[in-house]
C-alpha cells in the first residue's frame, strides 16, 4: 500500500503502567504526586495525552483505588500545564489459575476479577476526556495469568463510558480485538469515528512485525483514529512506523525503560526524543487543544463527592 504519512501528530505518553518495572529503574513513578508530576513532565515535553494507572506507594503495585487516581487527576488539572487525561480501566480482569493439572481453584491471592461497575468507579469520579477499553480476552507471558475482557463485560463497560461521556481508547492487542470493536460501533454501545491503540509485540498478541503491523493499520476505519506502540527497544522505531502508516504515536515508561543501552530513561526524554523523530519526518506535533477538537474531546471537572 502507498504511504499515507500522518501530517499532524499527536504523542501520547504511558506514564507509568501496572507491570512488575517499580524496581527495575528508579524513574517509575509510584505515588500520585510522583505520577502527576512525570505526566506533567511528559506534557511539557511534548506529550499531548498521558495514559495513567496508579500504585501502591509503598510497594509500587498496580492498584485500583480510587482515591489514589482522585489524587493523581487533581495533581494533573491543578498544575498549570494543560493535557489531555487518559486512565486506564484495565484493572480487574486478571485471573490467575491454579495448576495446568488442577486449574480451580483460582489462586485468590494473585486474581483481582471484578464486576463492570466496580471497574469503572474511578473512571465515574474522576471522569477523563479518556479511558482505556482493552477489547479482548489475553494471554500474557505468564504461564496461568489470563487478562480476562469477555463480550459482555465489554459491552457493559463500553455502554457505560458512552454514557458518561469519556471516549474510549480502545486498546487492540491482536486483529479479533478490531473485530469486536467494529461490532460494537455497528450495535451503538460505542460512538463511531472511535480511537483505537494498536498494542504491537506484547506476547502473546499480535507480533511486531511490519507485516502484521499493517494488517492491524488495514483493519482500523479510514474514519477512526489510532495509535500504535510497541515495547522495548521498538518502541521509538515504532514512532516513525506509525507516523509514516498515517496513524499517532504512544511512547512511556508503561512499554519501554530505556533511552539507550545502559541509560535508564524518564518519561519527559521519551517524549522528548519521540518529538524529535516525528519532526525529523516532517510532521508537526499538536497539542491538547488539537487533540481535543480532533477527538470530539470535553474537558470537564471530577464529580463532587458526597
Amino acid at each position: 500500500m502507498p504511504l499515507a504519512m500522518n501530517k499532524e501528530v499527536f504523542i501520547t505518553c504511558a506514564v507509568t503502567g501496572s507491570g512488575a518495572t517499580q524496581d527495575r529503574s528508579p524513574h517509575v513513578p509510584r505515588s500520585p504526586e510522583q505520577i502527576a508530576n512525570s505526566a506533567i513532565d511528559a506534557a511539557k515535553a511534548g506529550a499531548a495525552v498521558v495514559h495513567c494507572h496508579v500504585r501502591d506507594p509503598e510497594t509500587g503495585k498496580p492498584s485500583r483505588d480510587p482515591a489514589l487516581y482522585r489524587e493523581l487527576t487533581e495533581r494533573v488539572r491543578d498544575s498549570d500545564v494543560d493535557v489531555v487525561l487518559n486512565l486506564t480501566a484495565g484493572m480487574g480482569g486478571d485471573i490467575v489459575f491454579g495448576s495446568t493439572e488442577a486449574p480451580f481453584p483460582v489462586n485468590a491471592a494473585a486474581t483481582d476479577m471484578v464486576g463492570a461497575t466496580e471497574r469503572m468507579v474511578h473512571i465515574e469520579e474522576c471522569l477523563p476526556e479518556i479511558c482505556t477499553l482493552d477489547c479482548g480476552t489475553m494471554n500474557f507471558a505468564e504461564a496461568d495469568y489470563v487478562m480476562t475482557n469477555t463480550p459482555g463485560m465489554l459491552r457493559a463497560m463500553g455502554g457505560m463510558m458512552t454514557k458518561l461521556g469519556v471516549k474510549p481508547e480502545i486498546e487492540a492487542f491482536d486483529t479479533g480485538h478490531l473485530w469486536f470493536a467494529k461490532q460494537l460501533v455497528e450495535e451503538g454501545t460505542l460512538d463511531g469515528q472511535a480511537l483505537v491503540q494498536l498494542c504491537m509485540g506484547v506476547p502473546w498478541g499480535a507480533p511486531n512485525d511490519m507485516n502484521t503491523f499493517l494488517a492491524m493499520v488495514n483493519a482500523v476505519p479510514a474514519d477512526w483514529n489510532w495509535s500504535a506502540f510497541s515495547l522495548g527497544r521498538d518502541q521509538m522505531p515504532y514512532v516513525a512506523a506509525a507516523v509514516l502508516a498515517g496513524g499517532n504515536v504512544r511512547v512511556g515508561l508503561e512499554d519501554n525503560l530505556w533511552l539507550g543501552k545502559g541509560q535508564l530513561a524518564t518519561n519527559a526524554q521519551l517524549v522528548e526524543r519521540s518529538v524529535t523523530i516525528i519532526e525529523n519526518l516532517g510532521a508537526r506535533v499538536i497539542g491538547p487543544e488539537e487533540v481535543r477538537a480532533k477527538l470530539g474531546l470535553v474537558k470537564r471537572a471530577p464529580k463532587v463527592m458526597a
